[in-house]
């Protein structure tokens, strides 16, 4: 039968959910996520648990947050001072930046405390520092040697 294999190239229904059960992210009313497994395009404990699977096999795993966005690196808070915003920007707790760092890669960041005088932003993912739950369905597997 066929499997998910190292390089496989699979389409997957998912949801994700923190422990506490709130959704995060889901496939649903979307087309399924396409991915080629070895190429970094996912979490490695995602990757894992859809090895061995079967065309429409369904299966819920735990991946835990070493395996997902690691923990949280308290280095990526910074606060920075309001007059070093663009102005037209009016900071508001949740709200994304993206900053450019010396060598040109974007970083996103999220605004988590708005104070008088400065703001203090996160560079870490929004999910750092959890275990993931996913339910997962895998609905067609090419592999390796069959594709051309």
């Amino acid at each position: 039968m066929n499997q998910v294999k190292e390089n496989s190239t699979v389409k997957v229904n998912y949801t994700g959910k923190l422990s506490d059960g709130q959704k995060f992210d889901s496939s649903e009313g979307k087309e399924p996520l396409e991915i080629t497994l070895g190429q970094g395009q996912l979490i490695p404990g995602f990757e894992k648990g859809l090895i061995n699977m079967k065309l429409n096999e369904k299966k819920t795993i735990t991946v835990v947050k070493e395996e997902a966005y690691g923990d949280i690196n308290e280095g990526l808070v910074q606060e920075v001072n309001k007059s070093e915003l663009p102005q037209d920007i009016a900071p508001e707790v949740g709200m994304g930046l993206v900053s450019k760092t010396p060598d040109g890669q974007e970083m996103n960041l999220r605004v988590v405390e708005v104070k008088e005088e400065s703001i203090v932003i996160d560079g870490n993912h929004p999910l750092a520092g959890h275990d993931l739950i996913f339910d997962l369905e895998v609905v067609e597997i090419k592999d390796p040697e069959t594709a051309s």
